[in-house]
């Protein structure tokens, strides 16, 4: 089973924009983003990775990706991970 990675885009606006997601490979992700593939990000490029979070399993790395995405999610990144 492939290990999946949560990560968080920054992009250089000031204050920046993030965006999470969760992949399997973190470079081949970050360059669609780049290169427009993804409509939730495509206007805000250029995108470089803040964080990257490493998961053994798929669930584990879905629930937090749901969890960081979520109210409470949103406020514990922005008290610990910007």
């Amino acid at each position: 089973m492939p290990k999946r990675f949560v990560y968080v885009l920054r992009n250089g606006e000031n204050p920046p924009r993030y965006y999470t997601g969760i992949t399997s490979d973190v470079a081949r992700r970050r360059a669609e983003h780049n290169a427009g593939s993804c409509v939730h990000t495509a206007k805000y490029r250029p995108w470089c990775v803040d964080l990257v979070i490493e998961f053994p399993d798929e669930g584990r790395a879905f629930a937090f990706e749901r969890y960081l995405k979520s109210g409470s999610g949103v406020a514990f990144a922005q008290r610990h991970l910007r």
